[in-house]
C-alpha cells in the first residue's frame, strides 16, 4: 500500500548542557541543519520541554487539522488530470498554510512583547503594552518590576527550555513568577480553554531556571481583538500534577529513543 499522506518534519529544538541554543549544526557543505537525534547523542545535548511534550496526544489539535484538512478539501476543486497523490498532497499543502500563518502572527507578538520588556521599538506596541498592564494588574507587581525574558536553561535532569517571562523573588513577588504567552483568537466572553501542556510547560520551567515555588500563568493574547488579553494563573495543585507528568513523559521519551544509553 503507497503512502499519500507523508509523516511531516518535527521541529525538535536541542538546547547544550550550559542551556545554550543548540538548533541547528554546521553540514558537510557548510551551511546550518536542523540538529537531529544522533547529533544530539555526539554533543551531549538535552532535548526541549516541548520535544518531550510531544510524545503525548492532543485530541484539541488533531480536531483542529482534521477540519483544516476537510475544509482544504472542500473548497480545493480537482484539477483535470491531475493524479490522485497530487491532489491530495495540494490538499494536505493548503490545509497547513491557516497554521503557518498563525504560527508566524505568534512568532511576531511574541517578539513584539520580548522587545516592548526590553525598551525596545515593537511592531506590536498596543499588544505589547496591554499585555503589560494585565499582568501588572493581576499579579499586583511593583511598576518597576524586573522581568527576564527569552532566557534559555538546561535543567540537570536532562532537559532545556527558553522561557517567555518571569521574574524572581522580591518584595512584591515573594516566590517568582513565570509566564507563558499564548495567542489565539477569542473575545471578551469568551472561555479559554487550558490543557495539559499548559501546566507541564510552566511546570517544567519554573524548575528549569530554578524557580520550583514560582506562580506560574499562560497569558493569552487575542489575534482577533487587538490588545484584549486574559491572564489565567494555574494553582500550585494543578503545577505540582503538571510537573509529576511532564517527569513521566521524560521517562517516556528517554527509554523510546535510547536516549543517553
Amino acid at each position: 500500500m503507497t503512502t499519500i499522506i507523508a509523516r511531516s518534519a518535527e521541529n525538535t529544538h536541542w538546547y547544550g548542557q550550559d542551556g545554550s541554543p543548540a538548533y541547528t549544526v554546521k553540514a558537510k557543505d557548510g551551511s546550518d541543519r536542523p540538529t537531529t537525534l544522533r547529533d544530539a547523542r555526539k554533543l551531549n545535548l538535552v532535548p526541549s520541554v516541548s520535544t518531550i511534550m510531544r510524545v503525548a496526544a492532543k485530541p484539541g489539535l488533531d480536531v483542529w487539522k482534521n477540519e483544516q484538512l476537510l475544509l482544504a478539501a472542500l473548497t480545493l476543486p480537482k484539477v483535470e488530470g491531475e493524479t490522485e497523490q497530487a491532489y491530495i498532497a495540494r490538499v494536505v499543502a493548503d490545509s497547513k498554510e491557516t497554521g503557518k500563518r498563525a504560527a508566524e502572527r505568534g512568532t511576531l507578538i511574541h517578539e513584539s512583547i520580548e522587545r516592548h520588556y526590553r525598551g525596545q521599538q515593537t511592531d506590536h506596541p498596543v499588544i505589547a503594552k496591554a499585555f503589560e498592564e494585565a499582568v501588572f494588574e493581576h499579579f499586583k507587581t511593583h511598576p518597576f518590576q524586573k522581568w527576564e525574558t527569552e532566557v534559555s536553561f538546561s535543567h540537570p535532569m536532562g532537559f532545556g527550555g527558553k522561557t517567555d517571562l518571569f521574574t524572581r523573588p522580591d518584595e512584591s513577588a515573594p516566590l517568582g513568577i513565570m509566564l507563558d504567552a499564548k495567542t489565539k483568537e477569542f473575545d471578551q466572553d469568551d472561555k479559554i480553554d487550558i490543557y495539559d501542556e499548559h501546566l507541564m510547560q510552566l511546570a517544567a520551567y519554573r524548575q528549569g531556571v530554578g524557580l520550583p515555588n514560582a506562580r506560574c500563568a499562560n497569558v493569552f493574547v487575542s489575534v482577533s481583538n487587538p490588545g484584549l488579553i486574559k491572564v489565567v494563573e494555574h494553582s500550585e495543585e494543578d503545577l505540582l500534577r503538571g510537573w509529576l507528568m511532564f517527569q513521566s513523559l521524560f521517562n517516556f521519551w528517554i527509554v523510546k529513543n535510547r536516549f543517553g544509553a
